[in-house]
């Protein structure tokens, strides 16, 4: 990790960033789905049966970094989710969709992404 650390910035953006390493194909990662804003993954350490998230390809730090210029892209993000969550059997069910933002939030990488949970039933959080 220590080497990612070393990388530096790439036009503004971390090089060590896993979530862009991941679109640039640096990192072999499976993609549930994709669309031109946003792609897929499950999670790895899940929270629920069914745990997605929805990356977008362009890297932005958190919630905290949106601009108005990003409106095509949330977009994106939120189609692509409904799309997963039709193919995985949730849209009738139910799922949950929210940003986490900073470190006491659980964001864990500093890339915006929307966790898609779903599979059971959902306490309340927080």
């Amino acid at each position: 990790m220590l080497e990612l650390r070393r990388r530096g910035r790439i036009g503004g953006v971390p090089s060590d960033c896993l979530f862009c390493r991941m679109h640039a194909g640096e990192v072999p990662v499976t993609k549930v789905a994709e669309n031109e804003h946003a792609f897929a993954i499950r999670d790895i350490n899940p929270r629920a049966p069914i745990h997605i998230l929805i990356i977008p390809k362009q890297h932005i730090e958190d919630a905290r970094s949106i601009e108005w210029g990003h409106a095509e892209i949330l977009a994106g993000m939120f189609v692509l989710a409904k799309e997963v969550a039709r193919s995985e059997g949730l849209a009738e069910r139910g799922y949950r969709l929210a940003f986490n933002v900073g470190p006491d939030a659980g964001m864990t990488i500093s890339h915006l992404h929307l966790p898609l949970l779903g599979g059971r039933r959902l306490g309340p959080e927080g």
